[in-house]
């Protein structure tokens, strides 16, 4: 299990840190997308069949998918086989540094930008998506760039029957849930070796933290736009299920 002083140290970073993590080489390639190594090793294979399941077209012959940083670990690695598997056109998008550490493959298209600064990209995929991948990431998007520029660019890539997954979203509030329950209290104990009780603190600001209002803005803002969108659990066997969650947003 990681400690504190692992979590501080990838508490707080944007696109300019990952760029420089993806060309440290002492760090692993879980370190490169900012876990520690026991959040994800062993563990992305179940990651990548909860992504399957969430998003069905990814099992179409010949879909067109967008995986937006995508990073450098074992789940963008598994989609580049999926993906060839099913001769599939796939786009991934992250800073150079990252792509650079993904092998090049048949039908695979790597585009070095911030998303959604790819203006070129965003022309040629409008409206043919069946699949965008966003995992792990919607809470740097958050703090770095317009949430809602970059949900209204994402949704219009979409085709009919396309789905938009935004997966594993910390959430404040579903962490402080978590952490006022029993199970919650014991996982805090097991995690410090202290007898105290986790302290939460309830009807304040909580800078750049996604909150429960932020995931229900993303469900109506989709919704109004005529998009299907729903909030989803992650099976409970994932690393940080307790607090995570995932939506799925559907071009009807």
């Amino acid at each position: 299990m990681a400690n504190k002083e692992d979590l501080t140290r990838f508490a707080t970073l944007g696109f300019e840190d990952f760029r420089r993590l993806a060309s440290d080489k002492s760090l692993s390639a879980y370190e490169k997308i900012g876990f520690p190594d026991s959040y994800r090793e062993g563990k992305e294979p179940e990651i990548f069949a909860d992504i399957l399941r969430k998003l069905p077209r990814l099992d179409r012959e010949g879909a067109v998918v967008l995986d937006v940083g995508p990073g450098c670990s074992d789940v963008p690695k598994m989609l580049i086989r999926h993906a060839g598997e099913r001769r599939q056109e796939l786009h991934l998008v992250d800073s150079a540094e990252m792509l650079d550490q993904l092998d090049d493959a048949p039908g695979v298209s790597k585009t070095a930008a911030f998303f959604p600064d790819c203006p070129e990209l965003l022309e040629r995929l409008a409206g043919r998506v069946d699949a965008v991948i966003v995992y792990s990431v919607l809470h740097y998007i958050f703090v770095d760039t317009n949430l809602w520029r970059f949900l209204d660019t994402t949704l219009r890539l979409l085709a009919p029957g396309g789905s938009l997954l935004l997966g594993d979203i910390p959430n404040v509030s579903m962490r402080k849930r978590f952490f006022a329950s029993d199970t919650g209290k014991r996982f805090h104990r097991e995690f410090t070796g202290h007898d105290e009780d986790p302290e939460i603190q309830y009807n304040q600001i909580e800078p750049n933290c996604i909150d429960d209002a932020v995931i229900f803005a993303i469900l109506q803002r989709a919704r109004s736009a005529g998009f299907n969108a729903y909030v989803m659990a992650q099976p409970a066997h994932l690393p940080l299920a307790n607090r995570r969650e995932d939506i799925v947003i559907t071009r009807p």
